[in-house]
């Protein structure tokens, strides 16, 4: 298990010290975020190639992060590409002045990658302890991924139609499963990792990958990601009146206005 973290650990920082390199060159920390899928893929595949156990629930799990990370990163990528510098990643360059490098480089792409290796933590030990086979276990945390997977990826479709129409700048998406919770694809990424959780309950040590639903759904709810998102339009009052009738995380039918 500690070879195999390690190996991980050593492939992750590499990974992320070349694209914080690349994005000194292009002066663009924000491509941090279209690594994060892909990221994960790397994980995936190298502690399945590295301990050569290809076993039901190893190539399941390496399958399931392969179609997450793809969409993801294609989506991320496909969004953001040609685009300027996220606003949060554009702030902290102004906040941090002639100590921007360092900081971005651990506050930034070292940070995300020790994340990482915290959610991913599951995929390293399902890897290895390799054992043939798939319990009701798996199959429970298979569906909890397909609910997970189907939340991110159609809120993330709805939300780019909405953008696509011209009548709708300057307004907030309130269909389809926005209508159910101001942030499906959030709700639908920790929903996600809770399903590999259950996907690792079966191997020795299974219990110790809690860390990693706990770790991302902590930081989409009070971290990174609803907070921030949120304040962007805090003096929005479209969305303010739409926060008090939707639900913030969890999706749930809306209030009566």
């Amino acid at each position: 298990m500690v070879e195999l973290f390690t190996v991980a650990a050593i492939a992750v920082f590499i990974y992320f010290f070349i694209f914080f390199l690349v994005a000194q060159f292009i002066r663009n920390n924000s491509i941090v975020d279209m690594d994060w899928g892909a990221g994960f893929i790397l994980v995936a595949l190298v502690c399945l190639f590295s301990q050569a156990a290809y076993v039901e629930r190893n190539l399941l799990m390496t399958l399931l992060v392969l179609i997450w990370g793809g969409r993801l990163s294609y989506h991320i990528v496909r969004r953001n590409w040609g685009k300027p510098e996220d606003f949060r990643y554009a702030k902290w360059r102004e906040e941090w002045g002639r100590w921007l490098v360092p900081r971005a480089f651990l506050q930034v792409f070292m940070l995300q990658g020790v994340l990482m290796l915290i959610i991913a933590y599951p995929i390293i030990l399902v890897n290895a302890y390799p054992r043939p086979g798939l319990t009701a276990l798996d199959f429970l945390g298979l569906a909890v991924w397909i609910i997970g997977f189907y939340f991110e990826a159609v809120g993330d479709k709805q939300l780019a139609q909405f953008k696509q129409n011209p009548a709708n700048k300057g307004h907030v998406i309130k269909t389809g499963l926005w209508k159910y919770t101001r942030h499906p694809n959030y709700f639908g990424e920790a929903t996600m990792w809770w399903g590999i959780f259950l996907l690792g309950l079966s191997v020795p040590l299974g219990w110790s990958g809690l860390i990693s639903p706990l770790t991302i759904t902590g930081m989409l709810l009070f971290v990174s990601g609803v907070p921030m998102l949120e304040k962007k339009y805090k003096d929005n009052a479209e969305f303010q009146a739409y926060a008090r009738v939707t639900s913030k995380f969890f999706p749930w039918f809306p209030k009566k206005g």
